[in-house]
C-alpha cells in the first residue's frame, strides 16, 4: 500500500473546517493519518495522537508535509467531530481492500458503542460488514436504534461490493427484502432462521425433526480451555414440498446446526436454523462457522484491545470516526505477518519501535517480528 495513495484519497474528503478565514494550520492528510498511527500503536484518545505525534515527529516527517508541526489534541478532536464518517470509510477501505478474499465470508451484524450517548444523542449502534478471512471491515452505517438493523441493512448492501461472496447474518436480517438485495447485489446467503418468521420457523423444524436422519450431515469438534464442542450441520435442497420457497428470493437450502456443549462437567444442546442460496454442505458449514468471526474478530477485538466502549468521546461524528480508524488499524495489525504474538503485543511493539509501525501501515507483508 502506497502512502501516496492514502493521502490522495484523502485530499478526496470534504473539509471539514472553514477553510474561507485563512487559519488551516495543518493538512488534513497529516491530522488522519497521525491519528490512525496512534491507534496502531495503542493510543486512544486526541491527547494520545498529540503525544504520538510529537514523539515520533521524526519518522512521521519523512512521509507527511506537517507545515506547522504536530496538531494539538484541541485540533485532532474538533476535525474528528466534524469529519464525514461515510467519505473516511470509503477512503481507508479503498485504500486497503484491493487483496481480499474472492468468495469470502461477509458477515454482517451490529455493535452498540456504550460509552457514545450524550444528552444529544443516543449510544451509536453501528452495523458493519466484515470479511471474516481478512478481518476487513467492507462498510458500516450507524443507525439510532438496534431495532433499526432491518432497515439499514440494505442500505449497507447498496455501499459495498459483495458480488461472488456470501453474506451471513442473524435472524434479525431474515426478511424478504434483504434476501432480495443479497440475490440483487450478485452474492449468496447463509441466515438464521427464529420465530420472527413463524411459519417458515416451524416447517424448518418439524421437516428436521421427522427426516434428519435422511439428510446428509457434516459434524466437527473442537477442544480448548476445558470446554468441548460437537457441531452436527445438514443441508435439505428438496424444498419442493415448502409452500413459501418462491416467497423468498433465490432460496435454495435450509440448514440446521445442532451443537453440543461439554464444559465444567455439564451438557448443554443448542439447535438453529437456516435459509441460504447455497447448495454444498461443507460451504455452509464454513460460512455459518465463520460468521461467528465479526464477534470473535471485530467487536471482541474493538472492546478489549481498542477499549471502546470505554472512549470518552461523544460529541458529534467523532465516536463514528474513532470507530472507523480502530477497524482499519485492527486489519492492518491483523494481516501483519507475526508468529505467535498477539494483536495487543504487536501494537505495544510498534509503539516502541518506530520502523515497525511504519511496517504494518505501508506494508503489512514485510511484518515479521522475531
Amino acid at each position: 500500500m502506497k502512502i501516496e495513495e492514502l493521502k490522495e484519497g484523502i485530499r478526496n474528503i470534504s473539509e471539514p473546517r472553514r477553510t474561507g478565514y485563512g487559519n488551516i494550520r495543518h493538512k488534513l492528510e497529516d491530522i488522519i493519518i497521525i491519528g490512525l498511527c496512534t491507534i496502531i500503536c495503542g493510543g486512544e484518545d486526541f491527547a494520545d495522537m498529540e503525544a504520538f505525534g510529537n514523539s515520533r515527529q521524526e519518522y512521521l516527517s519523512k512521509f507527511l508535509e506537517l507545515p506547522n508541526g504536530i496538531p494539538d489534541s484541541d485540533t485532532f478532536r474538533r476535525v474528528f467531530e466534524k469529519l464525514n464518517p461515510s467519505e473516511l470509510s470509503s477512503c481507508l477501505i479503498n485504500w486497503i481492500s484491493s487483496e481480499r478474499t474472492k468468495r469470502g465470508t461477509v458477515a454482517i451484524d451490529g455493535k452498540t458503542i456504550c460509552g457514545s450517548g450524550n444528552d444529544k444523542h443516543k449510544a451509536y449502534h453501528v452495523i458493519s460488514a466484515f470479511v471474516a478471512e481478512n478481518h476487513l471491515t467492507l462498510g458500516e452505517l450507524s443507525v439510532e436504534e438496534k431495532t433499526n438493523k432491518i432497515t439499514a441493512v440494505p442500505e449497507l448492501l447498496d455501499l459495498i461490493d459483495v458480488e461472488g461472496d456470501i453474506v451471513t447474518a442473524d435472524a434479525m436480517s431474515c426478511q424478504k427484502k434483504i434476501v432480495e438485495k443479497i440475490i440483487k447485489k450478485k452474492a449468496d446467503y447463509a441466515i438464521g432462521l427464529k420465530q420472527n418468521q413463524p411459519a417458515l420457523y416451524k416447517d424448518t423444524e418439524d421437516y428436521f425433526n421427522e427426516f434428519c436422519d435422511d439428510i446428509p450431515m457434516k459434524s466437527t469438534l473442537d477442544k480448548g480451555h476445558g470446554r468441548i464442542e460437537k457441531r452436527e450441520y445438514q443441508l435439505l435442497t428438496e424444498l419442493s414440498w415448502l409452500e413459501q420457497k418462491d416467497e423468498w428470493k433465490g432460496l435454495k437450502g435450509l440448514g440446521c446446526v445442532k451443537s453440543t456443549v461439554s464444559e465444567k462437567g455439564e451438557t448443554r444442546e443448542f439447535t438453529r436454523y437456516f435459509i441460504t442460496s447455497l447448495t454444498d454442505l461443507d460451504e455452509f458449514a464454513d460460512s455459518v462457522r465463520k460468521h461467528w468471526a465479526i464477534e470473535n474478530n471485530l467487536h471482541w477485538c474493538l472492546d478489549v484491545i481498542f477499549k471502546e466502549d470505554a472512549s470518552r468521546a461523544r460529541k458529534d461524528n467523532s465516536p463514528l470516526v474513532l470507530n472507523i480508524m480502530r477497524k482499519i488499524a485492527l486489519n492492518l495489525v491483523s494481516q501483519a505477518q507475526y508468529k505467535r504474538i498477539s494483536k495487543r503485543r504487536l501494537m505495544f511493539r510498534a509503539a516502541l519501535e518506530p520502523t515497525l509501525f511504519l511496517d504494518i501501515l505501508f506494508d503489512p507483508s514485510s511484518v515479521s517480528p522475531q
